[in-house]
């Protein structure tokens, strides 16, 4: 068995271990300028309603592209292609991320700071959080880390493991546009379209894996359940597995109303049993992040396996 040909495998737990150690890059965070880039290029085309899911497309075909062709042609060159896999993974996965700032949500609660905590969640939700009571704000927080878990970590792992470089490159960049593109509303509901169905796609296998995560590692039971009786009537085909199989994982019920764009939404009820607190967040960071030694663990013996 061979060090190089263990080195796409390799590459995840390092790729794991950068994040942990840096974290997201405070400044020239390649996301950063290609959000730039994508906001103006958003700008130029969406110009014409009737054209716009048109536009969509070719906006997604131009951003797309690229760079998932450029990353693929580096990860090929001699020795650098495993390192710029390791990058690409590094910068494409967010967990430290995720952990800090749901942490300072938990610790702005469990300081009875119920303003820093609303401002906190503020900047991990597209809900209104003004009015948030305390139970309203630990929920949003629980709810943004079951999801994210599967968007910005296990979601890249999968198409890197799948993939390599190229993979979560594609992923990244994907989510990052539906996260920019992908809303309901009067601007890009047909802009968005194309972005908002190819990220579905990219996420529906990643999704079902991390929501069987979630219900392996928690009450797997009522895990089980809640993401057969409950993931079909959230409005997302992918959230709705992740979310109900967590919710059920940590025996807590999320979803409900919640206020978008000044109006009220009335969402399923998802998981089972109390309403979440302060102490639920790290609950949930703690199943995100067994999850990940889990698929670590999978990967590498697979992978090992593969080349034995």
């Amino acid at each position: 068995m061979m060090l190089p040909e263990l080195a796409p495998v390799l590459a995840i737990p390092l790729a794991v271990l950068l994040d942990a150690l840096l974290g997201e890059a405070r400044r020239w965070h390649p996301l950063a300028g290609f959000g730039a880039l994508a906001q103006r290029l958003e700008l130029a085309l969406n110009r014409q309603r009737g054209t716009a899911r048109l536009a969509g497309i070719l906006a997604l075909l131009l951003l797309l592209a690229p760079f998932t062709l450029l990353a693929g042609w580096l990860a090929e060159v001699p020795v650098f292609g495993t390192l710029f896999g390791i990058l690409a993974l590094y910068f494409a996965i967010g967990q430290r991320s995720l952990a800090e700032h749901a942490g300072a949500v938990a610790q702005a609660l469990a300081a009875g700071d119920l303003p820093a905590a609303r401002a906190l969640v503020g900047r991990m939700v597209s809900r209104e959080t003004a009015g948030l009571d305390e139970e309203a704000v630990a929920r949003a927080t629980v709810e943004s880390v079951l999801e994210n878990g599967n968007d910005a970590v296990f979601g890249a792992l999968f198409w890197f493991a799948l993939a390599g470089a190229p993979g979560a490159v594609l992923y990244r960049l994907a989510n990052t546009l539906d996260a920019m593109w992908g809303y309901r509303n009067a601007r890009y509901s047909n802009f968005g379209w194309a972005v908002a169905r190819f990220d579905d796609l990219l996420n529906y296998l990643p999704a079902r894996l991390t929501a069987l995560t979630y219900a392996l590692l928690g009450a797997t039971r009522q895990a089980l359940i809640c993401w057969r009786s409950q993931a079909p009537l959230w409005d997302s085909p992918n959230a709705g597995p992740v979310m109900a199989a967590g919710a059920g994982a940590l025996q807590v019920e999320l979803g409900g109303a919640a206020r978008y764009g000044g109006e009220w939404q009335q969402r399923p009820v998802l998981g089972c049993g109390a309403a979440p607190a302060a102490a639920d967040i790290e609950r949930a960071l703690k199943l995100v992040r067994h999850g990940v030694w889990l698929w670590l663990g999978v990967i590498v013996l697979m992978g090992a396996a593969f080349h034995a």
